[in-house]
């Protein structure tokens, strides 16, 4: 009898899924797509409803051929892509491909790479759900049209090279709007009023100046503070109030995709990015000594609070062992599901009660070990008792003046135990709030006497820049984008440039805000929130069945491609538009200088060109040059700037053009052949690039050493070797290889194929 072939995208998971099957199963990884649309061309028929051109990727013919072969020898064919969207269109490239070997095609979801996981998606197997794959291939056109159409334009109006998306360019929006919030922001001053209290059985407490006469103070300045400070100084206190109450604090959900993201993000700093890859591994299998590879979680892409009925039962016995009954609510805690939740998958949860952090900390690295324990925190708080406050308000009055302190005293920590998310309980105050630890023998009628009185002057704050976590919670409370995506949309618009991350804030450059400034003008019925959000919800409909590709697309495109239509004429204007004048003269040829945008940024150019070709970098700009080069002319002394050319990017004196000495930018990486000089990267009259040595050069020949495979700068696990070379073959893909052992390292995909 013919085995069964199982065909998943990552080859770990494809290892730990053959541990369970056994023999009967040959399970074999796409390693993520195999298709996708051409690079050369858009791929998108707009006057053909929108048929779009999906060919085999590059590098992965042999995997599909393998494929291929695989399915003609086998019984049946189980495509076990990762179930989501993405997924789900995966398996429809792979099914197209394989049909004509094998027709009886299956579609599997493993939600937990587990044995009852495993068992119960194999004894359930669907179809392919076009409607899914109608919905992703409608998102994927969106994104590429887009990307095609709106790139070009941006070229012809700041420089070529600059990119636009979809979604990405709506999240950088977000971003740039929170930065021109920033800049004109003016800090207005404010005083508050904290004065220390003592009763006769009481040690001090602090308390807050209130009301004032009924109302809310007021206190603009010093003057009025130093007033309000006379007056009470002169007043007689007593306690008029003290009020207690119990307050109950509920647990949060388990853990979704955007709110793990944000939760290790803000405990652990990792990046979206970081927490994707190391939550691909947990999900498909680590390898637990005598326990073999083990899925640790379920799937991690996911919008979904929703627990299985069984992981919820093991959890309740794991609390009532472990904390006791009154730790373990009457029944289990449901919760609400989201408005633009699809529901596809389970919440984010530890596979199984048994692997504790405790049980699996030997088995994974450092961010691993606290990812994982972060989500079985979460996992176990969400199911266990609420926790219980006595929350008490003290008021004290004098005259016109009522000052006020509160605070809390724990009663029963219940889920706080396992995952503690009140600051106050980490000794984190608030210091607009000084007032919260309070006598327990204060009692209403009692007198105060005042202590100490402490003005303070403060002033308003600007809204805080976006961290990768907070923009994630705005893109999901908007409705933009997919748990897949957040992380993407993130590291897309900082390896453009367009924004930078210091102390973990994201902030606009200026590159970003002018590329956002033209697209909001030229596009404004497209690139905003509100119809992102719209296609957002249109591109559900598809996946709900309720509409379908075409009429989707229809609604993108044709206010889409008015608003190109419309603006694609004035590229010169606004191109023209963003040049500002420099306030000097050319010192060459006695012409006027204008500021304009290119590749390397903003620099200084002479009006006269092509006559005259003076240029120069902004003055704001030299010391980041400088900074960057931290090198000298050896003929002049003065200080050396990244420069690009035809030939590639190279080193070039400041006091250009009195002095024309260049010199090769270094990879950083010593020449294997002479040990003496560095590898750098040239390019040829046809733009290919290549690598030789620094010494390979009309006044200095010693070394001929010259490499068209690019050096990465990492050393060879194996022999140490300092360097590897990026390498590409139909067969293998995208790999690195040691040039000295010739060991290989597969890279990475953007959906964390592991291998």
């Amino acid at each position: 009898m013919s085995k069964s072939l199982i065909i998943v995208e990552s080859p770990s998971k494809a290892k730990t899924i053959n541990k369970y099957l056994g023999k009967d199963f040959i399970v074999e990884a796409s390693v993520g797509h195999v298709k996708n649309l051409p690079k050369s061309k858009l791929g998108v028929d707009v006057d053909n409803n929108y048929a779009s051109s999906y060919e085999v990727i590059a590098g992965k013919e042999v995997i599909v051929e393998k494929l291929k072969k695989l399915a003609s020898e086998a019984s049946k064919v189980y495509i076990a892509t990762d179930p989501d969207r993405e997924g789900e269109a995966i398996a429809y490239d792979i099914a197209e491909e394989i049909e004509s070997e094998n027709k009886n095609i299956l579609r599997v979801l493993f939600h937990e790479i587990t044995p009852n996981g495993i068992a119960e998606a194999m004894a359930s197997p669907q179809k392919i759900d076009k409607n899914l794959v109608e919905s992703q291939r409608a998102r994927r056109a969106m994104d590429r049209v887009v990307g095609y159409k709106i790139s070009p334009f941006l070229w012809k109006t700041i420089y070529y090279g600059l990119s636009a998306g979809r979604v990405q360019s709506v999240a950088l929006r977000l971003i740039c709007e929170r930065e021109s919030q920033i800049q004109k922001f003016t800090p207005a001053e404010y005083w508050s009023i904290v004065s220390e209290f003592k009763t006769a059985k009481s040690e001090p407490f602090l308390a807050k100046l209130f009301k004032v006469a009924g109302e809310d103070p007021v206190i603009k300045d010093g003057t009025t503070s130093s007033g309000y400070v006379t007056d009470i100084q002169k007043q007689s206190f007593i306690i008029s109030d003290v009020q207690k109450k119990e307050v109950k604090r509920n647990p949060n959900p388990p853990f979704i995709t955007s709110t793990m993201q944000q939760e290790a993000a803000g405990r652990l700093r990792l990046s979206a990015k970081r927490t994707m890859m190391l939550a691909q591994k947990l999900y498909e299998g680590i390898e637990l000594g005598d326990e073999g590879a083990v899925g640790l979680i379920t799937y991690m892409r996911t919008d979904s609070t929703r627990l299985s009925g069984d992981a919820v039962t093991a959890l309740r016995e794991y609390i009532f062992n472990n904390y006791g009954k009154e730790y373990l609510p009457k029944e289990a805690r449901v919760f609400k599901k989201g408005k633009a939740s699809q529901d596809a998958h389970e919440a984010i949860r530890p596979t199984s009660i048994k692997f504790t952090p405790k049980f699996v900390k030997k088995y994974l690295d450092k961010d691993m070990f606290a990812l994982y324990e972060l989500i079985w925190n979460r996992f176990v708080a969400c199911q266990m008792s609420v926790a219980t406050f006595e929350q008490v308000t003290v008021d004290i009055t004098g005259g016109d003046y009522t000052f006020r302190a509160t605070g809390s005293v724990p009663l029963f920590r219940g889920f706080l135990q396992v995952y503690d998310d009140v600051l106050e309980e980490k000794g984190i105050v608030d210091d607009e709030d000084p007032t919260s630890k309070i006598p327990a023998s204060l009692a209403a009628h009692q007198a105060a006497q005042l202590v100490n009185i402490f003005p303070k002057q403060h002033f308003t704050k600007p809204p805080a820049r976006f961290t990768e976590s907070s923009l994630v919670k705005e893109l999901e409370a908007l409705g933009i984008g997919r748990p897949s995506t957040y992380a993407q949309i993130v590291n897309t618009i900082l390896d453009r440039k367009y924004v930078e991350q210091q102390d973990r804030k994201l902030s606009a450059t200026p590159l970003g805000m002018t590329v956002i400034k033209i697209l909001v003008k030229s596009f404004p019925n497209v690139l905003n929130v509100k119809f992102t959000v719209l296609m957002e919800d249109e591109l559900e409909t598809i996946a709900n069945g309720k509409n379908n590709y075409v009429q989707v697309m229809d609604d993108f495109y044709k206010p889409f491609i008015a608003s190109l239509n419309h603006i694609d004429g004035e590229a010169s204007k606004i191109k023209k538009s963003l040049q500002e004048d420099a306030g000097e003269a050319c010192d060459l040829c006695g012409k006027p200088m204008i500021i304009k945008w290119g590749r390397y940024g903003q620099f200084k150019a002479c009006t006269g060109y092509p006559t005259c070709k003076n240029r120069k970098p902004l003055n704001d700009e030299t010391e980041k040059f400088q900074h960057m080069a931290g090198m000298k002319c050896k003929l002049c002394g003065g200080d050396l700037l990244v420069k690009g050319g035809p030939f590639g990017t190279f080193l070039g004196c400041s006091n250009y053009p009195t002095c024309k000495n260049t010199q090769p930018l270094t990879t950083g990486i010593k020449c294997p052949k002479c040990k003496d000089g560095d590898i750098i990267e040239r390019k040829t009259r046809k733009r290919r690039f290549f690598y030789r040595c620094s010494n390979n050069t009309e006044e200095n020949g010693t070394c001929d050493f010259i490499s068209w495979d690019k050096p990465i700068h990492q050393a060879c696990t194996q022999c140490g070797n300092p360097y590897l070379i990026q390498k590409s073959t139909k067969r293998k893909g995208d790999y690195l290889l040691c040039p000295e052992c010739k060991e290989e390292f597969y890279v990475e995909t953007e959906r964390a194929i592991a291998v």
